[in-house]
């Protein structure tokens, strides 16, 4: 007898070139059929009018253990994720200590293991406490269950330490994940511009990031690692990745939803909830990263998921840290961006959250073909609901979307064939 049977659902598989209604069977956390005969159920969920796609996938989350457990814990980020639909979603390494051995690795496994709800797979740092001197020992990390690698929150400043390490990893065959801002430039709160000087703010140049890329696509291109681009940002970082795909280069990017939503003047309120790195850009900008996510230029989707305490938040605007959240309200604020907007349809975009990091990582993730894990997304594109942070299942708060009115939310998440999230 089949475990679960989701009912008459829109089945969106890009794996597998699927979108049609059909019924999907569940057996042993696995699926079991896609449609064709007729099964009993243990439970029946009914998903007429509904997307069943796979579990949406997350490359870029803090959770901000071990260090800040008051801010996120992998538990509690791992159930902000199943109430935002992702199945699985990266843990960025710089905690505190930082991700930077085995034992550490280990220790973000055993707990997601323990919180039974998402996959939390752990993101290794590229060097050694991730400050850039001294290469980690990713072999050991990756080993140990690392899913890539990353110094987050920094950039790897020396070239000579950069090209190193896409030589090592390129001999693990491991994507390396480069948060790209050259730290010379680095010099403010907020985007440079008109806005930052009406603000009296130092400004972030778009040109931090887009040197950093370019020195990093030319060494790339020396090296043939596979390199994934962290939270793009402008346009000339847009147009420098579309220039390296085509020319054949291993390189992959993702876009948050904050750098498709919001712009630089959202900072005129002085709200640190728009306080975040790489910053709000200009509307240029903006558009830019939208047409490159619709046209693949940028291959999926990532929230960047940052908590901070209240306290932090509650700082001036130029003492407060960098970093929102947006896990459990990302879907819709995708979709508000460019399903709404005629940039994309729904295929398109859950391949963007799906195949497309699940490609980066190189894991056979994000399908619902027989045999495969039954990681599954339950998505009511007609649901019209209301952010309230107070009740995320995030430890955090800082939220600048507390209040929006958003269609389309995830209504069940199933991980391993086992109901972990429902409304």
């Amino acid at each position: 007898m089949t475990d679960i049977l989701i009912k008459s659902g829109r089945v969106i598989d890009p794996a597998n070139g699927i979108d049609k209604v059909a019924d999907v069977a569940i057996k042993n956390g696995k699926i079991e059929a896609i449609g064709g005969r007729k099964s009993k159920a243990k439970r029946t969920i009914d998903a007429e009018g509904k997307i069943v796609c796979p579990g949406l996938i997350d490359l870029h989350v803090h959770c901000r253990e071990p260090g800040h457990e008051e801010e996120e814990t992998i538990a509690t980020a791992a159930a902000a994720a199943v109430a935002g639909g992702f199945t699985t979603i990266c843990a960025m390494p710089n905690t505190h200590p930082p991700a930077d051995d085995d034992t550490a690795i280990h220790y973000v496994i055993q707990r997601s293991v323990e919180a039974g709800l998402a996959h939390v797979l752990p993101i290794g740092c590229i060097t050694k406490g991730s400050e850039g001197k001294e290469m980690a020992e990713m072999g050991l990390m990756l080993q140990a269950g690392a899913a890539a690698f990353s110094d987050d929150g920094d950039g790897i400043p020396s070239s000579a330490m950069m090209y190193r390490a896409l030589q090592y990893a390129g001999m693990l065959d491991v994507p390396l994940m480069q948060h790209c801002q050259d730290p010379d430039l680095m010099t403010g709160h907020m985007n440079s511009g008109a806005v930052a000087v009406q603000l009296g703010l130092g400004g972030i140049a778009a040109s931090g990031e887009q040197t950093m890329l370019r020195r990093d696509l030319e060494l790339v291109a020396r090296t043939g690692c596979r390199y994934h681009m962290l939270h793009v940002s402008t346009a000339g970082s847009v147009e420098q990745i579309r220039r390296a795909k085509a020319e054949g280069l291993p390189v992959t990017a993702e876009a948050t939803p904050h750098h498709l939503l919001l712009t630089e003047a959202a900072c005129m309120t002085y709200d640190p909830n728009y306080k975040m790195n790489p910053p709000l850009r200009s509307a240029t900008d903006v558009e830019a990263v939208r047409a490159g996510v619709a046209d693949g230029t940028i291959d999926c989707l990532a929230s960047d998921h940052a908590p901070h305490a209240a306290e932090e938040k509650e700082l001036e605007f130029a003492l407060a840290p960098f970093g929102i959240i947006s896990l459990e309200c990302a879907l819709p604020l995708y979709a508000k961006a460019l399903v709404e907007t005629g940039l994309m349809d729904w295929p398109g975009l859950i391949a963007r959250m799906t195949v497309g990091p699940a490609g980066v990582l190189d894991r056979p993730l994000a399908t619902l073909a027989v045999g495969a894990d039954a990681d599954v997304t339950i998505i009511d594109l007609n649901k019209t609901w209301t952010v309230d942070v107070h009740h995320f299942a995030s430890k955090s708060r800082n939220c600048p979307y507390d209040g929006w009115l958003l269609t389309g939310q995830a209504v069940a998440t199933l991980v391993a064939g086992r109901v972990v999230f429902e409304l």
